[in-house]
């Protein structure tokens, strides 16, 4: 009986509808679905960008796209970008004409060596004058930089991959892994005893691995199939590239008015899709160190990922701390810390090309492996991105470590940090300049409200000095290492005299990069921006 009532509905249903839609068209009938169906497409993508890139940006570039299709203007804009792009490279040259493309016929044997030596000497003097890049003191013939060396040259041959063979740079690693989470808190309570982690080839990598990580941990633990991470406008633009390449959405967030992370602003962007937060201690550009115990408890009470960049300071906080400088906590003694990026190739004193990502446990750790089981060649697995790893790197990474000991670190730590009190005491005593809120560690920022600050760094240049450009504010950093120890009454007297020089002549000066870091800063369309960096990689590399 009751299937009688369903069918005669139904019935009734289908002569109703047929009588309404009987004073359409056919062909109406037809194309209007497909027509509601296209538009509700394209407002879809609509508000994909514009919640992706917020209203004002996708305005503006969907305005800058609609004027490149009147005929013209894309040629002219590529012949300026072409302008820039020459100038940002040095000179309207290439640098790569009468570079080799092919193999010599004859291989230059041992004087290769000296071709090299050639080389070499075309390279800018760095010692005592560039802001980071070289972290270790002296010159390359002696001291700790020839220890290194000579521990690379000894493993150079060497490949982690091979667990079986080269089984002194596998324990040299593991070795380098735990030292490092020992300083990080590892064998704190609060750590929870499990700390594990890897080496990498550098920063980038050990942030990729930690985004990659958390958002496969988070898919597991929570379902989570369209992830987002949450970063401070501060943080690393690693993050970015972490997101480009395991396409997560990601939110940055405005820092406060001292610059560190804004928790509040942070906690309103978290939802059912967030996987990761992010903070840094400090950040590159200002040296400032977010809140991480804040940071943690957010983390914490939502069920999500914290990840601490410590990637500059891993080897300076926990040294800074012993010695008695205000450092708040930063490491696995924070609940809600589920992951740490640090770079052995900086204050680690290590060579280039050496990091460290850590977890609190295996089970997040687990999530960063690839193992592969139907494959021809065998059952294969890989702990990082890298498959083949340069095991000269390692035993460099471990020579540095146990060379410098405890001692070592403490007393770098107290030169590097008094270093740079003294940087920014002799800055703030520059009236024309102001630093950037209030450096914890190794990096000064600093900019100015008289003249123009990329000016004096287009000055500082010219001079030999290499600063970092920064933006939002406009100003620039100095990034103290033990090369610049003994160097910084030099660094302030140029820094002076430059900050005079603009003043009394302000302009660009000729080959100066100033003009287009002010307008790059300026320029309300961020997609042309981004094709003058892409154009630039796409000519230099």
């Amino acid at each position: 009986m009751a299937f009688d009532e369903i069918f005669s509905s139904l019935n009734r249903f289908r002569a109703s509808a047929n009588s309404f839609l009987s004073q359409y068209e056919p062909l109406a009938l037809v194309f209007i679905p497909i027509f509601t169906l296209f538009f509700a497409k394209i407002l879809q993508s609509i508000l994909g960008v514009v919640s992706e890139k917020g209203l004002k940006s996708a305005i503006v570039e969907f305005f800058m796209t609609s004027i490149k299709l009147v005929p013209g203007v894309k040629k002219y804009l590529d012949a300026e970008k072409r302008k820039v792009v020459d100038k940002l490279q040095g000179s309207g040259k290439s640098k790569r004409e009468g570079w080799r493309t092919e193999l010599p016929g004859a291989g230059l044997g041992v004087e290769v060596i000296d071709k090299m030596k050639d080389e070499k000497q075309k390279d800018v003097a760095w010692q005592g004058k560039c802001s980071g890049t070289v972290y270790i003191a002296g010159n390359e013939q002696e001291g700790h930089f020839s220890l290194i060396n000579e521990a690379c040259s000894m493993f150079a041959h060497t490949n982690p991959l091979h667990l079986d063979v080269f089984q002194s740079v596998v324990r040299f690693e593991a070795e380098v892994v735990a030292m490092t989470a020992a300083l990080l808190g590892s064998k704190e309570k609060a750590s929870g005893g499990q700390i594990c982690g890897n080496m990498t080839s550098g920063g980038t990598e050990s942030i990729l691995l930690a985004v990659k990580t958390s958002r496969d941990y988070m898919k597991i633990k929570k379902g989570i199939t369209r992830p987002e991470m949450i970063i401070p406008v501060s943080a690393h633009s690693g993050y970015d590239k972490a997101a480009q390449y395991f396409k997560i959405k990601l939110w940055r967030v405005p820092v406060g008015p001292d610059f560190r992370a804004d928790v509040k602003a942070i906690k309103q962007h978290i939802n059912r899709n967030t996987i990761l937060i992010v903070g840094s201690a400090p950040g590159f550009p200002h040296g400032i160190i977010d809140p991480i115990e804040e940071l943690g408890e957010l983390a914490s009470t939502y069920g999500i990922c914290l990840h601490v960049d410590l990637c500059l300071g891993g080897f300076v906080l926990p040294f800074a701390r012993k010695l008695g400088y205000p450092v708040p906590p930063f490491d696995f003694s924070v609940q809600g810390v589920t992951s740490v990026s640090v770079d052995v190739h900086k204050y680690g004193l290590a060579p280039k090309g050496t990091s460290v990502v850590l977890y609190r446990d295996h089970d997040i750790r687990k999530h960063q492996f690839v193992a592969v089981t139907e494959w021809t060649g065998g059952l294969y697995i890989s702990p990082t991105i890298a498959g083949s790893r340069p095991g000269g790197l390692v035993a460099g990474a471990w020579a540095a470590m146990m060379s410098l000991g405890l001692e070592g670190y403490l007393r770098n730590t107290r030169e590097i940090m008094e270093a740079s009190k003294r940087i920014e005491k002799g800055i703030r005593q520059i009236p024309e300049l102001f630093i950037i809120g209030r450096p914890d560690m190794t990096i000064v920022a600093f900019g100015s409200d008289v003249v123009d600050i990329f000016e004096v760094n287009d000055i500082m240049s010219s001079k030999g000095w290499h600063l970092n450009a920064l933006q939002r504010p406009n100003s620039i950093h100095i990034c103290v290492t033990l090369q610049h120890v003994t160097v910084t009454e030099d660094f302030l007297k140029y820094l002076r005299d430059s900050v005079q020089t603009v003043k009394a002549n302000p302009g660009p000066i000729n080959g100066g990069l100033a003009p287009i870091y002010g307008a790059a800063g300026k320029m309300p369309d961020r997609a042309m921006v981004r094709d003058l960096l892409v154009d630039f990689m796409d000519s230099s590399c």
